[in-house]
């Protein structure tokens, strides 16, 4: 499953590529990854990476690699099976709210506009035409009409993006 549609991802290595020539080095992909709460040493990145640095497609390959769920193994049984899906929900459940928490700053359990807007700015992904989208966005699927997004909304949006 992913949760960034390819347009997304395209946007995102644009901006981590400063200089234009088409490679995001593993010092803007690690920025990044710190940016969203990923701590990983230049190191480790070279070590998962294996080059220094990345062109759009290797950057796709690599959000893929990071995001799929791969389930290397075999289930034999039906009751393994149920267990190996229960447990995967629960990851799912699990990065759904770390995704949620990264958006919502004062943790108050909703996400607001201007938080919305702090994160994407602190991603790359901000720019002052952007204003009213935001606020779209968030009444879109903002059911309670409260003007911000709770967790399960945030949830249904994430699972209405990705389908």
């Amino acid at each position: 499953m992913s949760l960034i549609k390819t347009n997304d991802l395209q946007r995102i290595f644009e901006k981590l590529d400063k200089n234009g020539d088409g490679l995001v080095t593993l010092e803007e992909l690690n920025w990044l990854l710190e940016k969203i709460g990923v701590q990983i040493s230049l190191d480790e990145l070279e070590s998962l990476v294996g080059k220094s640095s990345l062109d759009l497609n290797e950057f796709f390959s690599f959000y893929g690699s990071i995001s799929s769920k791969q389930n290397n193994t075999s289930r034999s049984t039906s009751n393994e099976v149920v267990v190996v899906e229960e447990e995967e929900e629960e990851n799912e459940e699990s990065d759904l709210v770390k995704a949620f928490e990264v958006f919502d700053l004062n943790g108050d359990g909703f996400i607001s506009c201007d938080e919305l807007q702090k994160v994407l700015s602190r991603l790359g992904l901000w720019d002052e035409n952007s204003g009213k989208d935001c606020r779209v966005m968030i009444h879109v699927y903002d059911t309670n009409l409260d003007g911000q997004l709770d967790f399960e909304e945030f949830k249904n949006m994430m699972f209405l993006t990705i389908s």
